[in-house]
């Protein structure tokens, strides 16, 4: 059995690409961080850590989390709509990457690694900000956006896996998934 442990409908809807027989097991694990942790550090080690807990040695386990990051400090989901705005200002005219970091534990083995994509926002006034955020999109969303919704409107530029950017980096879990499950 394939199990993907997230709650996000967007990784659930990206795995389907790949194939529609998994099933979704989560838990609450204390994803406390070190301070001074790279993001790529960050999200391979919180993919593990959703991964794990379902380990039993029969199964093959996906496990993944992405964060946003601009000058090396991770910009994780707003605790409000003002905290909201501070990301989005900060991010308006800049390039920052996402990293989406993806564990896979099978029989054969276990596979941690990440993909990092540059994104490219427009320089964005302060009516554009607060109208994007009254939508309410920005509120669940790791640097206050999502790419595959309204918050394709701030976006001037993708270099790298645009899939990444909405939380699975789906090519290049299709070919580690290839080596830990036998067709």
């Amino acid at each position: 059995m394939l199990i993907l442990a997230s709650k996000s409908p967007r990784r659930k809807e990206l795995l389907s690409l790949i194939t529609t027989d998994f099933v979704i097991k989560t838990t609450d694990e204390d994803e406390t961080l070190p301070d001074g942790i790279s993001p790529k550090e960050a999200v391979e080690t919180l993919s593990k850590i959703k991964a794990l807990p379902f380990k039993n040695g029969v199964d093959t386990v996906i496990g993944a989390d992405t964060v946003v990051a601009i000058d090396g400090k991770i910009l994780g989901k707003p605790k409000d709509e003002s905290d909201a705005f501070d990301m989005l200002r900060t991010l308006s005219g800049r390039t920052h990457s996402v990293f989406t970091g993806v564990t896979v534990i099978s029989p054969k083995g276990e596979t941690t690694f990440s993909v990092e994509t540059k994104v490219k926002f427009f320089e964005l006034s302060d009516y554009e900000i607060r109208a994007y955020i009254s939508t309410g999109e920005p509120m669940d969303k790791a640097g206050a956006y999502g790419i595959q919704q309204k918050g394709a409107l701030l976006v001037e530029s993708v270099g790298g896996d645009y899939f990444n950017v909405v939380g699975l980096p789906v090519s290049k879990l299709n070919k580690v998934l290839n080596i830990h499950i036998d067709h």
